[in-house]
């Protein structure tokens, strides 16, 4: 039986100082999580915990499990569903919203930045589009995997604090185990909150909420004399950054939906996602992508795309500043233009990296493309084909294990000439180089796998170990770890995932 009564609980503090819950009422729906039977803690992300400035030991408790399941609302939160409208594969919905998730409350952690925290899979909300507002125990432990590894990796990303099973069961495809996850991000804003407002008409609440996103993200943005430019490059600027550090480790997101393209520059919404393997610019996992809108190539063009939506909500507000149709429509064309400007940098620098490349050559783009040419033709594995050019940079013995990755290992061999005669010109010596690159090149990826693997052992078998395992293999993607190396393996004909699933 759960525990639901406060007389039964000690009282845990989580210092809540919760903005949006300060903004008008049209921005949320304020509604509490709804009731489970018997929730329990799977996994507590206690350094996360300590970070945000909580006690983890706390938490880690049936008291943990109510406010972390929705059972009891913590000392200072304010349960709310945010309100947001969408564009999902091209189609626009003009009122989405929290329908299976609820935001608690916002916490300033050790580092001085505010931080949501939001459940996920925590009841129907007036935004569910009859929906069950409900998550499965394998979607909420592939969000928990997934989004920890990207924090590793070093990607801006919603983070996991907690993992919680409701003792309750989910209707799917078949009767699956229920869980509630409980979220962490720098925000919930997305691209889709500022369509809401606009699919209405009301400028003045897409000022608002311009307002509160620079105040919380973009405050540089307060000095400029056109702090909504500023603010619309900003964002800009840092959603070209982050498609192209996904594309140097070959992730797919495969919901990129305008609901799914955060205001802050994290990655958010991890359903369907996935890593690829053998490179193929064309891949596609998620199930419900029929037509590859999202697939791996197709990223950076998709995130464009999103990107002008923004544009299109905050035209109002530039025209003000610029004083006329005209110019205001000719400063987000403007925005809009810098975004393959930033994605292209962001994308050479990060294939530098990857190569071992410190100094610019105007070469180094065609180097780094016909690499990535020559990978597709010869089904490549793209992890493991740069974390071994770091041994080949070190010596042309550390070749044979790249020449193995290849169909035909003469297609590398070919290639490896130009890359050898481009490092030539570098300074660092073949042991500092090797070590840079180390870092640039992670070792271990969520393998899709893998990844289903410890998600049926634990929907199907309650054995979390293979979920445990991974995570802390995925703690260090960067480090050699002994004992491990089967983390590190592409999957066998057998074991090959084709497809994923949002979890909804």
């Amino acid at each position: 039986m759960a525990l639901t009564q406060e007389t039964e609980l000690a009282t845990i503090r989580m210092n809540f100082d919760n903005s949006y819950a300060r903004l008008p009422g049209k921005f949320y729906a304020r509604v509490n999580p709804t009731h489970v039977e018997g929730p329990q803690i799977v996994k507590l992300n206690t350094a996360l915990a300590d970070f945000l400035g909580m006690d983890s030991a706390a938490l880690n408790s049936p008291e943990g499990a109510a406010i972390f399941s929705g059972n009891r609302v913590a000392d200072g939160s304010e349960p709310l569903a945010m309100a947001y409208a969408g564009h999902q594969f091209g189609g626009f919905s003009p009122r989405l919203g929290d329908g299976r998730a609820n935001l608690i409350g916002e916490v300033v952690a050790r580092d001085g930045v505010r931080y949501d925290l939001h459940l996920k899979g925590s009841g129907p909300t007036p935004f569910s589009r009859n929906g069950d507002g409900r998550a499965t125990l394998s979607a909420v432990l592939r969000e928990y995997i997934v989004s920890e590894a990207m924090f590793a990796l070093g990607v801006p990303t919603t983070r996991a604090l907690a993992a919680v099973a409701t003792g309750e069961p989910v209707v799917r495809e078949t009767l699956q185990p229920g869980a509630v996850l409980t979220r962490v991000a720098k925000s919930h804003l997305r691209v889709g909150s500022f369509q809401y407002f606009l699919a209405q008409g009301d400028t003045e609440a897409i000022r608002t909420l311009a307002d509160y996103a620079i105040a919380r993200h973009y405050p540089e943005a307060v000095e400029s004399t056109k702090k909504y430019r500023a603010f619309l490059d900003g964002v800009i600027a840092r959603q070209a950054k982050l498609v192209a550090q996904w594309l140097m480790l070959g992730f797919i997101h495969g919901v990129m939906n305008t609901d799914n393209t955060s205001i802050s520059g994290e990655t958010i919404d991890y359903g369907p996602c996935a890593f690829m393997e053998a490179y193929d610019p064309e891949k596609v996992f998620s199930s419900i992508d029929r037509q590859g809108r999202y697939a791996y190539s197709n990223q950076p063009h998709a995130m464009h795309w999103n990107l002008a939506r923004l544009a299109e909500a905050l035209l109002p507000l530039l025209v003000e500043e610029e004083g006329s149709d005209d110019a205001g429509m000719a400063s987000a064309y403007a925005a809009m233009e810098g975004f393959g400007v930033h994605f292209e940098a962001a994308r050479i620098a990060g294939l530098r990296q990857k190569l071992g490349l410190t100094m610019q050559d105007k070469g180094d783009t065609a180097l780094a493309d016909d690499l990535l040419k020559r990978m597709a033709e010869n089904n490549a594995d793209f992890t493991l084909t740069f974390r071994r050019l770091c041994d080949a940079a070190a010596g042309t013995d550390g070749d044979e294990a790249v020449r193995l990755l290849f169909t035909e290992p003469r297609s590398f061999d070919a290639w490896a000439v130009q890359w050898r005669a481009r490092l030539a010109k570098e300074p660092a010596s073949t042991d500092q180089r090797a070590a840079q690159m180390r870092l640039a090149n992670p070792l271990f990826i969520p393998r899709n796998h893998l990844v289903e693997a410890a998600l049926k052992a634990a929907s199907d078998r309650n054995d979390l170990q293979p979920f445990e395992d991974l995570i802390s293999v995925l703690a260090h993607p960067y480090d050699e770890q002994h004992g491990k190396e089967r983390y590190a393996v592409p999957a066998r004909a057998e074991e090959t995932v084709t497809a994923t699933f949002c979890g909804t």
